[in-house]
Order: C-alpha cells, then sequence, then structure tokens
C-alpha cells in the first residue's frame, strides 16, 4: 500500500531540504564506488600487512579481487550485558563467510559504555560525546580500504547512532547490522521502578535494591524494557539494515546464530562484486528515515533518538528536523505497551507479533513506504514475517499471524492505544523542547506551577531528602546539563524523587537543557531544550517562583513572565569547573567546545 498523502508530503518537503546535500554526498559516494576497494593495486607492503594473518587460499583471493571481504566492526566487551554475545560473533561470521566463498576480518573495536553503569556518574558525561567518537573509531577501522562490504556489531544507547553515522559515512559500502538480542525476562520493570520509589523515599535500604536491580538484569542481552537501546533495534529492522525477524531474538539460541551467519552470508551477497550491490548511502534515504520516525513514535520510543535520528540523517546528506518529528508524531498512532509505557517488556512484545506484525500494521495504514531497499531486498513487506529455525538449522521465515499474540501489548492500526505518537516537541520562550508523553496519564500533559530552580542533579536530590520539595506543585528546572555544558548527561536520578512525590498527589515536571533518554516515565519531563543554559538559553534566565507552563496538548513551553521584564533580565552563570576533568572528561573537552545544538543532532560534525 502506498503511503498516505501526509506522510508523501513530509517526506517530500524533507527530500527537497535535503536536496543540495544529497546529491553533494551521493556523488562522492558514487566517487568512491569507482575508485575502491581494489586491493590489488595496493602497493605489495600495504596488501601484506592487510592479510599477513589469513591462509594462503585467502591471501591469493584477496591479492586478485576475485572474493569479497567483509570487514567486522564490533562493539563486544563484556562488561556490558548486551553486547557480552557479540565475543563469538567474528568466529560465526568468519565462518559464514567462508562457506559463502569469502573471507571476513574483524576491521576494528569501537568503544561501548553502558548508560545502566555510568547513570548518576562522572562517565555519564561522556555518553553523548561517544556516538561521535565511535563513529570516528570504525571510519579508522574501515580507512584501510579492504573491504567489499562491513557488519556491525552493536545494540545500546550511543553505540547503533554512532555506527549507522560509520556506515552512512562509508555509505559506498553494504552494511547490515546484527543485534544480539535481549536478555530474558527477570524481575518485571514496574517492581523494579516500585523498589526504586521505596529506596528513594528511604522505606528499604540499599541491599534491597540491589537485590531488585540484580534480579532485573541478571544476564547476557539487552535490558527489557524499551529504552534507547530497544528502540535502536526496532529502528534497525524497519530502517532495512537488519535482517527481517532478526531485532528480538534472545542470545544463546540456535535461532540467534542462525541470524547471525545469515547476516554475514548477504553482507556478501551485496558487494559491488555480484548482482545485488546495495550500497548503504544509496539504500537509506529520505523514505527510510521517515519509516524510522514513524516506527518511533508507533513503539513510544527513546526521546534520545529526536538528536540520534538527526544526526544518522545528516551522515547521509538527509536534513530531518524536530518540525518533521513533531508532525508524524501527530499522525502516527500508539501501537504498543512496552514498559515504560505498559508492564511489558520487549520479550512480551516479541512473543505478541514483534516488528513483524508492526511493520504490517503500519503498512495497512499507510504509514510507512514499502517501496524502500533493505540489506534484504527491496521491500518493506518482506519484514512482516516472523523468522523460525529450520529444519536444517538455518533460518526459515513464515508469514506473520494476523492476529496479535498479545493486544494489551501490540494492537492494530484501527485499534491504537492513542492517536497519536509517543514523543512531542514543544516551542515557546523557553526555546524549543523534546516530551515523551506515551507513560505520562493525559490528565498531566499540562503542569502549570512554580519553577525551582536547580543547577545540578544532586542539589534537586538533596532538596528532596531534606523535605524542601514537599507539600506543593512546582516544576523542577534543571539547568547546565546541556551539550556544551557537560555533555548533556541523562538524568534517570530525578525520577524516583518527583515520582514519589507526583503519587502524593503534587502536579510536579521538569523542564531541562538535559536528556532522560527512552526510559523517561510517568512525570512529564520537557528535555533536550534548546539554546541550553551554557549557551545563552532563555532556560538560564528562570529564577525560583516563576510561573512556567508546560503544555503537551498544544505543544508549548512557556514562562509566564512579561516579555520585557524577562528579555532584560541577566542570564545566570554557573562554575562548570568540576565537569572538566576526572573519568576522562579532560579528553573530551574539544567536544565540549564544538558540539552543535540538540535540534541539530548534539553532533561535534559539520
Amino acid at each position: 500500500m502506498a503511503a498516505h498523502s501526509s506522510i508523501e508530503a513530509i517526506t517530500k518537503r524533507i527530500v527537497e531540504r535535503s536536496k543540495p546535500h544529497r546529491e553533494a554526498y551521493l556523488d562522492r559516494l558514487n566517487r568512491a564506488v569507482k575508485h575502491g576497494p581494489h586491493r590489488s593495486v595496493l602497493s605489495c607492503g600495504n596488501l601484506a600487512h592487510g592479510f599477513a594473518v589469513c591462509s594462503p587460499a585467502e591471501k591469493s583471493a584477496l591479492a586478485g579481487d576475485v572474493v569479497p571481504n567483509l570487514g567486522i566492526i564490533t562493539s563486544y566487551n563484556d562488561m556490558l550485558s548486551a553486547h557480552q554475545p557479540f565475543e563469538t560473533y567474528p568466529a560465526l561470521i568468519r565462518d559464514a563467510a567462508r562457506e559463502a566463498g569469502g573471507v571476513a576480518q574483524v576491521a576494528g573495536g569501537v568503544p561501548a559504555m553502558c548508560d545502566g553503569v555510568t547513570q548518576g556518574q562522572p562517565g555519564m558525561e561522556l555518553s553523548l560525546f561517544s556516538r561521535d567518537l565511535i563513529a570516528m573509531s570504525a571510519g579508522i577501522g574501515l580507512s584501510h580500504n579492504m573491504f567489499d562490504s562491513s557488519v556491525y556489531l552493536g545494540v545500546c544507547d550511543k553505540i547503533v547512532p554512532g555506527l549507522v553515522i560509520a556506515a552512512l559515512s562509508f555509505g559506498h559500502l553494504p552494511a547490515v547490522f546484527v543485534p544480539a538480542g535481549p536478555m530474558t525476562s527477570g524481575l518485571p520493570n514496574d517492581e523494579k521502578s516500585r523498589i526504586r520509589q521505596l529506596y528513594a523515599e528511604g522505606k528499604v535500604g540499599r541491599a534491597e535494591l540491589l537485590e531488585s536491580e540484580s534480579k532485573s538484569y541478571h544476564g547476557p542481552g539487552t535490558c527489557t524494557f524499551y529504552g534507547t537501546a530497544n528502540s535502536n533495534q526496532m529502528l534497525m529492522e524497519i530502517m532495512g539494515f537488519h535482517m527481517p525477524g532478526s531485532s528480538f531474538i534472545n542470545p544463546g539460541t540456535p535461532l540467534r546464530d542462525a541470524l547471525t551467519k545469515e547476516a554475514a552470508k548477504r553482507a556478501l551477497a551485496i558487494t559491488a562484486l555480484g548482482n545485488e550491490f546495495t550500497p548503504a548511502g544509496e539504500m537509506i534515504d529520505e523514505r527510510s528515515v521517515v519509516n524510522g520516525v514513524v516506527g518511533l513514535h508507533a513503539t513510544g520510543g527513546s526521546t534520545n533518538h529526536t538528536m540520534h535520528l538527526v544526526a544518522m540523517a545528516r551522515a547521509a546528506g538527509i536534513h530531518l528536523t524536530w518540525a518533521d518529528i513533531s508532525e508524524l508524531s501527530d499522525i502516527v498512532p500508539l501501537l504498543t505497551r512496552v514498559y515504560p509505557n505498559g508492564l511489558a517488556d520487549v520479550n512480551h512484545f516479541a512473543a505478541a507479533g514483534g516488528m513483524g506484525f508492526l511493520i504490517k500494521q503500519l503498512l495497512a495504514g499507510g504509514l510507512v513506504h514499502d517501496d524502500v531497499r533493505t540489506v534484504f531486498g527491496q521491500g518493506l513487506e518482506a519484514y512482516t514475517i516472523e523468522a523460525k529455525l529450520g529444519d536444517n538449522g538455518g533460518v526459515a521465515r513464515a508469514p506473520i499471524p494476523e492476529v496479535s499474540g498479545d493486544p494489551k501489548v501490540l494492537t492494530t492500526i484501527d485499534k491504537p492505544f492513542q492517536a497519536n505518537g509517543g514523543l512531542k516537541m514543544l516551542h515557546g520562550n523557553l526555546g524549543k523542547a523534546v516530551i515523551k508523553i506515551s507513560a505520562v496519564k493525559p490528565e498531566r500533559h499540562i503542569i502549570e506551577a512554580p519553577a525551582i530552580v536547580f543547577h545540578t542533579q544532586k542539589e534537586l536530590q538533596d532538596a528532596f531528602k531534606r523535605g524542601d520539595l514537599n507539600n506543593r506543585d512546582f516544576i523542577a528546572v534543571v539547568r547546565f546539563q546541556g551539550p556544551k555544558a557537560n555533555g548533556m548527561p541523562e538524568l534517570h536520578q530525578l525520577t524516583p524523587p518527583l515520582g514519589v512525590l507526583q503519587d502524593r498527589g503534587f502536579k510536579v515536571a521538569l523542564v531541562t537543557d538535559g536528556r532522560m533518554s527512552g526510559a523517561s516515565g510517568k512525570v512529564p519531563a520537557a528535555i533536550h531544550i534548546t539554546p541550553e543554559a551554557s549557551d545563552g538559553g532563555p532556560i538560564a534566565k528562570i529564577r525560583d517562583g516563576d510561573i512556567v507552563r508546560l503544555d503537551a496538548t498544544t505543544g508549548t513551553l512557556e514562562v509566564l513572565v512579561d516579555a520585557t521584564e524577562f528579555a532584560a533580565r541577566p542570564a545566570a552563570t554557573a562554575d562548570l569547573s568540576e565537569n572538566e576533568f576526572g573519568m576522562g572528561r579532560e579528553l573530551f573537552g574539544a567536544f565540549r567546545r564544538n558540539v552543535g545544538h540538540a535540534d541539530q543532532g548534539a553532533s561535534v560534525f559539520a
């Protein structure tokens, strides 16, 4: 089914806006295709270094450009649960390449930090910047010009967006993304959240909290709530970078390994040496990007992607804006209920029909473009399937059932959970911001209350512990948390105290130039405010007691102060010297000085 008129109109607008940038990008891509890789034109010394550890047969094949060579970019480490399964993937991929008559080499590794470990810690101030560093690291791995195609091993928050930026920067090469899957279900996410709030109230101790957290995060795989990591996996499938049905298969299963080997063979099949050449930069176009945004809205996905998708698209010469994302949110209904937007986790989502059912519903509603290229071939319809283990140990695919396995988790296009998407853009005299409303009750979509201003997470937490925030409605303004100030850390430690106060019946909300990510929950939070406080943004002029109005229904964010008075106020300043050193922060001063605005992708790349 063709996309309906509104989707077509938004896509056309993005095409027109992007035209000069996209044409220049495709010209560079086509020149790169013509110029390489041609290993036979490397000097003998270059080539000898490149295949020194290969077998004699592989050396002979690579020397003559007669077989494709697959470059593996891996984000493996065994501290990050979602990436620990990647330890065994290079061996699987090399075996699959040999079976397909090709060669595979690990081209390079990229850093992969765990936001779950660094929440509320100094290391979190490197998290957002790690995305661009990952892209640069992958670029170094692929710069040897030894490869005809690439596979990317990544799952979590900044890793996949960074890898996509790299894949599109090397857009003359085909690129297949290979996931590791979610961990099996542990302690339910709502129970974990309940224990966190009890801890914030002092009703349970650290031992009980650690026991709860350990039962939630208990083994290999992605955390099972629908945060940025699992939003990444959804995006890679709906944008065509994954093999169909591969996103949410648990690690350590025969089907997971079969999908990995299949992905490697497909990456070799779509090189310039074959008949299905699919360079990543041509494959991903404006329609693919719109499909990704639609998927994000339909699933109530991570707010981080209001930045990541902008940065990813720009790597392919495509100029996506927050206005595009907001307009699509008004069109796309919410079709899933996965924590924090429900009680289910991603394993329940997969069991209910997962990506195959979701894509089928979006196609039926004309909300995504079917006429796209993917690593699997032509058309998104091919992704309306369920992947299974075949009789021969390979991958078999069956049509997705017509009925959801659990309508409380995954619903149909004619019976959505809500009429619009889970993300909303806000604008007003405080600048532009993002809010995730899929888990916020409708009666909390409008909050008007006095501001209480903080410059750190700790200041708010200390005020809560002292009882200073009790018995009142308020909007917490937490500023100097943007990318220029301190790398824009996620502020999840604010959720438990604000949640406690909201549960006591008070009207509370958060306004910040920091981040909250995909785990943004039931408390209304206007985040990613741009311009940020450190860049002269109006948020730096708010004072305690100012009335702030957050209205997610009209998409506005205002401080209700006389315009002349507000304009005349001096902007507050903050001593940020403590954010400049320790845990590697001194290495990222150049990033803080050169990073762009949140609505431009919060990137150091032009």
